[in-house]
């Protein structure tokens, strides 16, 4: 009997090799020059910032994350074919998210071009957006399908998987989450902690890793296999001591160059860790009772000397509860000092509890 494990590896080989004949056939992005594409007036600045723009556009409408990578590809084959204007720039990112949902996604998820245009906020027609589809494919031949950087990093995964079952704990069996169920694209697992996962998450993170590294315009040189593989990489460092040995299994069945792996290597952990620091400190919400305690015991008191300890004590119940509804009460001796506790914690008081930096 064969073993359904090997013949699971080959079928992923062969996947594998497909996608990379159909990247090294089609994989093509810009030039730039002076900070600009060449030949045209489009800046590096400019042209990341459509592509972030294409990740709002891409969660507004619920589309997957290998529709949002096609929709830079077919982005960057047409920027490094013809020589567009600034003034079309938008017009073209967006049609080109149109024809990869066309490509990836159902109908259903897609909807019509105008209904797209609508939720985008654009003031594109539907004849505009129409007219560009034509062009783009003229351009390009018809041939939009390009293996993407989301495409390795599931090819990846199941190769991790089928080959060396010992990960699963680590890296999970499950795939094909969107951008925004992922963690942070920055942080990075470390400590006996993060070795294991919820089935998928681990996925998750590379997804929502590379498609942030296709918005850096210094990675936009290395092809979407050298790029997943990095971002495999350096997970792999820190989640399994054999690490190495995995790595070089992978890189041999990538087919890539090397030299130029561990450039692209270097560059997103730099880029990943930069991310990782710009995020907002980590601060703690710190809540002290004190002053609530002593304000409590003060209430006891004056409801007490107004009748009785067991009225007293049913007062200070009942005025919560209509202050907590924000139901009427009379104004004068019963209400003076509850209202005389929130006036103290408005003066006092921020209405959010201080935060302070964590400690180590």
């Amino acid at each position: 009997m064969k073993n359904p494990g090997a013949a699971e590896s080959r079928r992923l080989v062969v996947l594998l090799e497909a996608a990379l004949v159909r990247e090294a056939r089609l994989w093509k992005v810009p030039v730039f020059k002076n900070g600009c594409i060449q030949g045209a007036d489009i800046s590096s600045s400019q042209h990341q910032e459509m592509i972030l723009w294409l990740g709002d556009m891409s969660r507004l409408f619920q589309f997957c994350p290998e529709t949002f990578a096609l929709g830079v590809c077919v982005l960057n084959r047409l920027l490094s074919t013809v020589k567009a204007q600034p003034k079309y720039l938008k017009c073209i990112a967006f049609t080109s998210l149109v024809l990869a949902a066309k490509i990836n996604e159902e109908d259903e998820v897609i909807g019509s071009v105008r209904d797209l245009v609508v939720q985008s906020g654009c003031n594109f027609s539907t004849a505009e957006i129409l007219r560009m589809e034509r062009i783009i494919l003229d351009k390009l031949h018809w041939d939009l399908y390009t293996a993407t950087p989301v495409d390795f990093i599931h090819i990846f995964h199941a190769l991790l998987v089928s080959g060396h079952p010992h990960l699963v704990p680590s890296i999970g069996v499950g795939s094909g989450v969107g951008w925004d169920s992922a963690p942070e694209p920055g942080v990075l697992p470390s400590g006996p902690g993060h070795q294991k996962r919820p089935s998928g998450l681990q996925v998750a993170l590379w997804t929502r890793q590379v498609q942030h590294c296709m918005a850096c315009h210094q990675l936009w040189q290395f092809k979407g296999s050298t790029l997943a593989l990095a971002i495999i990489t350096l997970e792999l460092e820190v989640l399994t001591p054999d690490w190495f040995s995995v790595f070089t299994d992978l890189l041999k069945k990538a087919q890539v160059d090397s030299v130029e792996f561990i450039h692209c290597k270097e560059m997103v952990d730099e880029y990943l860790h930069s991310l990782e620091f710009s995020l907002p400190t980590n601060s703690v919400y710190i809540f002290d009772s004190t002053q609530i305690h002593e304000e409590e015991q003060r209430l006891g008191r004056a409801g007490r000397g107004r009748g009785g300890k067991e009225q007293g004590d049913s007062d200070e119940y009942y005025d919560g509860f209509r202050c907590l509804y924000r139901e009427e009460m009379t104004p004068g001796a019963e209400g003076s000092d509850i209202e005389h506790l929130f006036d103290a914690k408005k003066k006092d008081v921020s209405p959010c509890p201080p935060l302070h930096p964590a400690l180590n």
